[in-house]
């Protein structure tokens, strides 16, 4: 068993008001960057469905009739542009979990936070398939950052124990983000027009800097900081060398490296397939007997991303109360994601059946599974790599899961025009099993890594 730190008490200045609980308040910042995140990242999948924006984006006028053929067109260029946005999330990834380790994490996330909201308020301004592609890149390459900076910050800030439940309630802030995706852009694009959506959600990202500038300093620098939290905060770390960087390459000699980049390989373009193409499908799948649009599509995605968040909350729970009971972290982490695997298999019949809620139901067992599993995965970097290599992992296995994604996307438009929403939804019932499997062939005891001191 670990041997706790010795953390020394440190001697308040005068005047000193710690803050209660502030490893709390600095996750509350994490969770409100997860709601403008997928915020900004979430509105073009209700506009793609406003006639208007359909026409503006093929170069219609606004009295063109838009014909089965024109729809069908429009949608597989959608998929091109999709793919354009995970290309550039790749490259962000990359770049930005590197940045993080450069810059430190206040400097580079408020960096990043700048950056996506700027692009999404310059979406605004498209006129084309290929300017929206390229505002869509732009806001990739900022939103990249965000999880790599927030794995990172949890490392820092939460001791083992906690971080899977920080990570579950971190993981449901995008869902958050994506109910009220649902319910303000409706409202904006049928009484302002669609442009109107994406320059206000844009805006957003200047009160996330506001509260992250605010709250947020390096633990051992913060001057709100209790000794006592301080000290339960460092309970449970190790002590590791220190090391001034680690290559990407060096990264990639880790088994451990590849168990996370091939989870992120199969599970990240599952649940860019509900973020991106879930309104298309309530409002034209072929199966279904109620067809929804924009104006009662809100209840749905209410219902799927509340869901979402218990699940998510629920998992990371699951998985932080099977290591305070006792259990090893290998068997914690791995029983979490059988659990959260076999909850998505029932999705392939989403497609199939003729029920509206049946289908959502469905869809809300497979969001909050995924949800649960990508919590859980989050949490097992911090198990197996020290803090100062989370951020750069994190970005290897997201640009990995981005590039998965562009594979999809470009195919995913095709395969829902010609063959409906079916193959999908199986390629997303077996991913997270497969996972599993990589996870435990790989890191069969999920043993952490250990660097050479420089």
């Amino acid at each position: 068993m670990n041997q706790p730190l010795n953390v020394p008490k440190l001697k308040p200045a005068t005047g000193y008001r710690p803050w209660k609980h502030l490893r709390w308040w600095v996750l509350a910042v994490l969770f409100l960057s997860g709601i403008v995140n997928y915020v900004d990242r979430n509105v073009l999948s209700f506009t793609m469905i406003d006639p208007s924006f359909k026409r503006d984006m093929l170069g219609l006028p606004a009295d063109a009739v838009l014909t089965p053929a024109l729809d069908g067109q429009f949608k597989e260029q959608m998929g091109f542009v999709d793919a354009a946005f995970k290309a550039a999330y790749a490259v962000g990834f990359l770049l930005t979990g590197w940045l993080t380790t450069r810059l430190g994490l206040r400097r580079g996330f408020s960096l990043f936070v700048m950056i996506w909201s700027l692009a999404g308020m310059l979406t605004s301004l498209v006129g084309s398939i290929r300017s929206l592609a390229l505002a869509r890149a732009g806001l990739a390459v900022g939103e990249a950052g965000n999880f790599p900076a927030a794995t990172r910050t949890v490392s820092e800030w939460f001791p083992q124990k906690e971080r899977s439940i920080a990570f579950g309630i971190f993981n449901a802030s995008g869902n958050i983000g994506i109910i009220l995706t649902a319910w303000l852009v409706p409202f904006l694009t049928l009484q302002y027009g669609w442009r109107s959506c994406f320059l206000l959600t844009g805006l957003l990202g200047i009160g996330l800097l506001v509260a992250w500038l605010v709250i947020y300093r390096p633990l051992a620098e913060h001057p709100r900081l209790s000794p006592d939290e301080h000290a339960l905060i460092r309970a449970d770390e190790v002590p590791e060398p220190e090391r001034a960087s680690v290559s990407w390459w060096q990264l990639l000699r880790y088994r451990q490296t590849w168990a996370y980049a091939g989870c992120k390989f199969l599970i990240d373009p599952v649940f860019w397939i509900y973020l991106t193409w879930l309104p298309d499908f309530f409002n034209s799948s072929e199966a279904l007997d109620q067809k929804l649009d924009l104006k009662n599509l809100g209840l749905p995605f209410l219902v799927i991303y509340l869901v979402t968040d218990v699940g998510s909350i629920f998992f990371g729970w699951l998985s932080s109360y099977f290591l305070k009971i006792g259990w090893s972290v290998n068997r914690a982490r791995k029983t979490t994601w059988l659990i959260c695997a076999l909850c998505v298999l029932p999705i392939v019949l989403a497609a199939q059946t003729h029920s509206l809620w049946v289908a959502i139901g469905l869809i809300s067992l497979a969001t909050a599974a995924h949800q649960g599993f990508s919590a859980t995965l989050f949490a097992s970097v911090t198990d197996l790599f020290p803090k100062p290599l989370v951020a750069q992992v994190t970005g290897i296995g997201g640009a990995v899961g981005a590039i998965s994604g562009v594979l999809l996307a470009l195919v995913a438009g095709i395969i829902r025009v010609r063959y409906g929403y079916f193959p999908l939804f199986v390629v997303a019932a077996c991913s997270y099993l497969l996972a599993l499997g990589i996870i435990h062939l790989l890191v069969p005891k999920m043993e952490r890594v250990v660097l050479a001191p420089d």
